[in-house]
């Protein structure tokens, strides 16, 4: 029996890529802009609506690609207005994406891995283990999955998502190609036009991977630090043990070095009792990060079955909080959102087939390469 070739999947293809892939069919480049248009402007994945190009094209385009998403299974609100999307992957696991609706600001959390391997002790993420990193249809494909579900989309300062944080599930600097590309039609006028300065890329600090990624884009950084001290942050985020804060903290800089405005970098902090809310330790933060332009973002840890941490009081977390004011910093404390729904921040958890085993973990983070 002959096998069926495989579709190519034109929803995860920046510009140049879907350039190169029309050119290589003997068609016009400009085929490029219409079908981007077509895809994430105005959702559409039947290439038969596609009426701009000729119909000879649009059976050929049957014949060879498609248009494919993630395969919703559950889309909740919570009480507080967030919405929760759980999206089927091509072998069955799924990952968790979320929209923070803020005024008229909406922000989607996207995922970039099924699972995680940095295993940091605060994040429910990791304790599910690791299975794969997402294509780039699977990472913009919840996006598009997002903005279609408010369709009929217009232009214009109305638009549900505003903002675009690769937060959720995984380490976005281990699945680097496929995010850059996801990022790309992020920014990509033809696609979803959100500006460089609302796409933020978190990452819990793989140093060469900051470096690189500032050889080829300019989008937001944010840094998951959570603790101001190597001794400590390698309890809690056990990448630190091959990326010291130092390190870390020197790639931060050439990053922002690189940007061609002057933008500040996020500094994520989970809070959590007894651990890390020790308002000396919010001295000793704002003496390390003396030197470079951040903000900082106080995040109450947020409660979930495989932890025995527990969210500090609104006081401690407004004390750490004073400090760092006082030193200087715009410091906030993130408002949970969505935890009625394990949608707030390090409750995602999809459903992840873990192909790693929790004894490898410290020897597969230590052999890291973005």
């Amino acid at each position: 029996m002959t096998a069926v070739a495989e579709k190519t999947n034109l929803l995860g293809m920046p510009k140049a890529k879907l350039e190169a892939f029309f050119e290589s069919l003997g068609e016009k480049r400009f085929r490029a802009t219409q079908v981007l248009q077509w895809i994430h402007q105005w959702g559409v994945d039947d290439f038969d609506q596609m009426t701009n190009m000729s119909k000879s094209l649009r059976e050929k385009l049957k014949e060879i690609a498609e248009v494919r998403g993630p395969e919703v299974i559950l889309d909740k609100v919570s009480k507080d207005g967030t919405r929760k999307w759980i999206m089927r992957m091509d072998n069955g696991n799924s990952v968790e994406t979320v929209l923070i609706p803020d005024g008229e600001r909406g922000t989607l959390c996207v995922s970039s891995q099924i699972g995680c391997i940095l295993d940091c002790s605060f994040c429910s993420t990791g304790k599910r283990g690791f299975n794969r990193n997402l294509t780039a249809a699977e990472v913009i494909g919840q996006v598009w999955v997002a903005r279609k579900a408010f369709m009929p989309f217009e232009p214009g300062p109305d638009r549900p998502i505003t903002n675009v944080v690769m937060m959720g599930m995984g380490e976005p600097l281990l699945n680097f190609e496929n995010v850059v590309d996801a990022m790309n039609l992020m920014m990509e006028d033809l696609a979803y036009g959100i500006s460089k300065r609302r796409v933020t890329l978190s990452t819990a600090g793989v140093v060469p991977g900051i470096d690189r990624l500032g050889e080829v884009t300019d989008v937001s950084l944010a840094i998951s630090l959570h603790a101001p001290n190597d001794e400590l942050r390698s309890q809690l985020v056990p990448l630190n043990k091959k990326y010291p804060i130092a390190e870390l903290l020197a790639a931060t800089r050439r990053y922002l070095s690189r940007l061609p405005d002057k933008r500040k970098v996020t500094i994520e902090y989970t809070v959590i009792e007894g651990t890390n809310d020790d308002p000396a330790l919010a001295h000793e933060l704002a003496a390390l990060l003396r030197d470079l332009p951040c903000k900082i973002n106080l995040i109450p840890f947020n409660p979930f079955p495989e932890s025995d941490y527990r969210r500090p009081s609104m006081n401690a977390t407004r004390r750490f909080q004073a400090v760092l004011n006082e030193a200087g910093y715009i410091a906030t404390i993130r408002t949970p959102r969505g935890d009625d729904i394990d949608a707030a921040c390090g409750q995602l958890v999809g459903q992840v087939e873990d192909r790693t085993r929790r004894s490898q973990r410290y020897i597969q983070v230590q052999q890291i390469q973005p």
